[in-house]
């Protein structure tokens, strides 16, 4: 299969265009999804749209009746079923249990993450940004191989970010064992692995009929930003001194539901056929950056290198052969 080029298709959708919009018309009966961190933000907005129309939804969660209550008021097939992403036993119990149901599993969407955290540790003394965004995922979606197999037809969604165009993955030391902890640059090489992960993923499995995609939402104000502070945010320009939201930042952001858009449509359009491995932005591929990419836009070369995407799928099987 060629590989798919990383240039827009003309979807027909645009960067305020929402989850409803784009799936209108999609039916989804009789699929199965998975859709980590689904119960905040753009998760919640993500299950919505899927759940109306007619996925049969498991939502992994770390605090499972804080997301009862978050999913209450959607109708349709939706589970709660306990996992955290910084436990490899947990995610190895919940993949098994999914496993031992026998159901396939079409779409699955890797969308909880955490951003900027003061320095953490979590299993073997991995840094906790890259740990629970990207090998927390990885050692999921590898678990649940089986399942996506099943399907025949499946998808799986890697949540990634314009972050990434601050830095590749420290190839050296990506748990920040020597070199000085940046909270920002433990995000962004996470948010770049999440992209070479949906593009190695792409490359192994599609002749099995699994095809992956990294997305990037767009900027929206969720919980993810609640280990910045008014100052911090006011510092990048995303709002005033006082808290209140600039009108050009207002313009760019978009709402939750908008900022599902794009998952949405990497998960279920048809347009996206026989494609895969590419990043993609306001529901459609990214355009490949140039010299004129405002630094909100566009994808970077170090996510689109198919050598880079390799060497972090083996450095991420080793070091969880060695947790």
């Amino acid at each position: 299969m060629a590989q798919t080029p990383q240039a827009p298709i003309g979807s027909g959708f645009h960067a305020k265009s929402s989850a409803m919009e784009v799936i209108q018309g999609i039916d989804l009966s009789g699929k199965s999804a998975i859709v980590t961190g689904g119960y905040s933000g753009i998760g919640l907005e993500t299950v919505r749209a899927l759940s109306v129309a007619g996925a049969d939804i498991v939502v992994p969660a770390r605090r499972p009746s804080a997301a009862r209550s978050a999913l209450s008021d959607l109708g349709g097939e939706i589970k709660v079923l306990e996992m955290d992403l910084a436990d490899l036993a947990s995610v190895n119990n919940f993949a098994q249990d999914y496993l031992a149901t026998g159901k396939p599993l079409h779409l699955l969407i890797n969308n909880a993450g955490i951003m900027t955290c003061p320095e953490t540790r979590i299993g073997p003394g991995w840094e906790s940004q890259f740990g629970v965004n990207h090998l927390g995922h990885f050692a999921l979606t590898n678990a649940l191989l089986p399942a996506l197999r099943k399907a025949a037809a499946a998808r799986v969604i890697a949540l990634s970010s314009t972050a990434h165009i601050r830095g590749d993955v420290l190839w050296d030391d990506p748990h920040f064992h020597s070199t000085p902890y940046d909270k920002w640059r433990a995000y962004s090489q996470s948010k770049s692995a999440n992209a070479l992960f949906a593009r190695h993923a792409d490359a192994l499995w599609k002749s099995e009929g699994i095809r992956a995609f990294s997305v990037h939402p767009g900027g929206i104000f969720t919980p993810l930003q609640r280990h910045l502070t008014t100052e911090e945010m006011a510092a990048m320009g995303w709002m005033n001194p006082d808290g209140s939201i600039p009108p050009e930042i207002q313009l760019l952001f978009k709402t939750p539901e908008q900022g599902a858009s794009t998952t949405v449509w990497a998960a279920t359009s048809p347009q996206l056929n026989g494609m895969g491995g590419v990043y993609c932005e306001n529901a459609d591929i990214a355009q490949a950056a140039g010299p004129d990419s405002a630094r909100w836009e566009h994808v970077r070369e170090w996510v689109c290198d198919e050598a880079k995407a390799a060497r972090l799928w083996e450095m991420s099987e080793k070091m969880l052969a060695d947790a």
